[in-house]
């Protein structure tokens, strides 16, 4: 019996989005990507329609070392934040490199992505928190949007927004998963929240259905690249480009033209983070 031959994936230029979309959260500096690599991965977000990346940088450190490799890539623009998962080693300078960096780089939009993480790191919930509340000060001070990272810290992170006050100001939940309850809380604060690739997953029901009866104008759309690749992209690298397959799912679970809701997202992007 011959094996069945494997489906080639499809190219999201060939959907023929407009070029308008924002990928908003991707971590192209890490070690998946060379020099190289990012430019051959932006020209293909490019192709695909996507006109501009938010990467990600995760601490100052890494901003200062990987910075220049975006130098000739406007499209490029930067977060920068202390991840929760980094809280137990994280130096008292990490807040002044931050504010410093944040002053002299116009480039830097927003603050992120920083949170609670209890699934990897619940023994340092009291230094992350504390980490959090001084990051979401700085990006206050800032008058920045804050981006957030939360696993398996939902009400924690919570009470610490509403604690801070930060109801009302600019705000991203990135790379929401949840059901509808938890998306509800999110944009009755008017804040935003972010899709990632895993709303193309089939077993992922309660976030289809939040999805579903979610008002967009309040959402943006990222990958997490290198990670979380949407279907049919699924267990390969990400790259901001499959952000064109994201759009396809929720245009779809939406009921809206793929092309509306690129363009819908792009411009939620683009107005929070003044692009």
């Amino acid at each position: 019996m011959s094996k069945k031959k494997s489906q080639p994936r499809p190219d999201p230029a060939s959907l023929g989005l407009p070029p308008v979309g924002v990928e908003s959260h991707a971590h192209l500096d890490m070690g998946e990507y060379d020099a190289e690599t990012v430019d051959a991965v932006l020209d293909r977000a490019l192709a695909a329609g996507v006109a501009a990346v938010g990467n990600v940088f995760l601490g100052p450190a890494a901003y200062v070392a990987r910075r220049e490799q975006f130098a000739g890539r406007p499209e490029v623009f930067f977060l920068l934040g202390v991840h929760p998962c980094d809280a137990a080693t994280a130096g008292p300078g990490e807040l002044a490199a931050m504010d410093a960096a944040f002053a002299a780089d116009a480039r830097l939009r927003a603050v992120g992505e920083i949170g609670l993480d209890y699934y990897w790191n619940p023994e340092t919930a009291e230094k992350q928190k504390r980490l959090f509340r001084e990051q979401l000060a700085l990006a206050r001070g800032l008058g920045l949007p804050a981006v957030i990272h939360s696993r398996a810290a939902e009400a924690d992170t919570l009470a610490v927004l509403d604690d801070m006050g930060f109801r009302d100001r600019p705000l991203v939940w990135h790379c929401f998963g949840g059901d509808a309850t938890l998306a509800g809380e999110i944009l009755s604060r008017g804040w935003h929240l972010s899709l990632p690739g895993p709303v193309t997953y089939p077993k992922n029901v309660a976030l289809a259905e939040a999805v579903a009866s979610m008002d967009l104008s309040r959402v943006l759309l990222e990958t997490d690249a290198p990670y979380l690749a949407p279907e049919p992209w699924r267990g390969k690298r990400n790259e901001p480009a499959f952000l064109a397959f994201t759009c396809l799912r929720v245009a779809a679970l939406t009921g809206r033209d793929p092309a509306d809701v690129w363009r819908l997202t792009g411009d939620n992007a683009r107005r929070l983070f003044g692009l």
